[in-house]
């Protein structure tokens, strides 16, 4: 890459921070970086397999572990101890593989000693997982090649970067066409103040770095990404009256974002008069399926779709999933881009 990697005392003291000073998510000062997870069945019998020195030392907002992973080739970004990695690694299978990427020398100590034992609890012959130390702003210094991944995962760890931009862009750079990110991270609902990052405790728990949303997207649009979707958000909650009153009227949240990688998403949502119908056919989703917090859809129904919405379901890994009726021959302005029928009653639900 052109422009040097910025490396500063910032990011070498959030690395000594979650590789040495923290030894467990009770040691927090905030509750930014540990939001509840809503995890399956399944997965929460796979993560009672992984080791507890991994699970212990886990810090994250969300749960970015995409369906239909079989097989795939995963990346983690900000890997920390590896228990993500590891709940990939039993998701993508003895064909799969997973690597993760973190700068904590403690963490991917932690990650690297169980390699082998995780193997043996998911029943494999040798371990599909790698890990590599370094920064997620310069992937290619680590080997990972242009469009080598399947699928990119981060959990609370892009706000950490000082050079976001290229973050996404190395992002984009390693997915094959059809890949997707999927992450969770903090955001906050106003830019913060540059001065936060002086406290060890704003910079190191994720609120000094927060994406203000409308920057991100615009990060994202000069990255190549001109469509995204938020899967699901939360409210962080900081649980922490000193901090509490220095970020002030700031509001967080922990959000979950899906985008994939190709040519056709358009930066507006327009309308072919596609329908997309759901078959009902993938693992822990036979009723519905959702692609985003608006985007819900029940088996056997057909659903009218934009065609960016078309795309992500059909020229991606979920084609096998869909049928699209339609194609993009016609055109007929704006699509409505309202929340589906099943997305509104599951809001009104929960």
């Amino acid at each position: 890459m052109g422009d040097s990697i910025m490396r500063d005392s910032g990011q070498d003291g959030i690395a000594a921070y979650y590789g040495e000073v923290l030894q467990g998510r009770h040691e927090l000062q905030t509750g930014a970086c540990c939001a509840p997870e809503d995890l399956s069945a399944r997965r929460k019998k796979l993560l009672d397999l992984i080791v507890p020195e991994i699970r212990s030392r886990f810090y994250g907002c969300g749960s970015p572990l995409p369906p239909a992973i079989k097989g795939c080739r995963v990346l983690d970004l900000g890997c920390g101890s590896g228990r993500d990695v590891y709940l990939a690694s039993a998701l993508v299978g003895a064909q799969g593989s997973v690597i993760g990427v973190d700068m904590s020398e403690g963490q991917l100590a932690v990650a690297q000693r169980h390699r082998r034992f995780q193997a043996w609890r998911f029943g494999y012959d040798e371990s599909n997982v790698s890990f590599r130390l370094g920064r997620m702003e310069d992937l290619a210094a680590l080997g990972i090649a242009d469009g080598s991944q399947d699928v990119v995962i981060s959990n609370c760890v892009i706000n950490l970067s000082p050079q976001k931009e290229r973050v996404l862009a190395e992002i984009a750079r390693v997915l094959k066409p059809g890949g997707e990110l999927l992450f969770s991270d903090v955001f906050a609902d106003r830019r913060v103040s540059a001065s936060w990052s002086a406290n060890p405790v704003l910079r190191n728990e994720c609120l000094a770095g927060a994406l203000y949303y409308q920057d991100f997207r615009r990060m994202m649009a000069q990255a190549g990404w001109p469509d995204f979707r938020v899967v699901s958000r939360r409210r962080a909650m900081i649980d922490n009256a000193g901090i509490e009153a220095q970020i002030g009227a700031v509001v967080f949240e922990s959000l979950t974002v899906r985008a994939f990688k190709l040519t056709q998403l358009e930066d507006r949502c327009e309308n072919y008069g596609q329908r997309a119908v759901y078959l009902g056919t993938l693992d822990e989703h036979p009723d519905r399926f959702a692609l985003d917090a608006d985007h819900v859809f029940a088996a056997g129904e057909e659903v009218p779709v934009c065609g960016n919405t078309a795309a992500m379901l059909s020229e991606t890994r979920f084609g096998r999933y869909f049928d699209i009726v339609g194609d993009r021959s016609h055109h007929y302005g704006l699509f409505d881009c309202q929340p589906s029928p099943q997305a509104a009653v599951a809001r009104a639900c929960c």
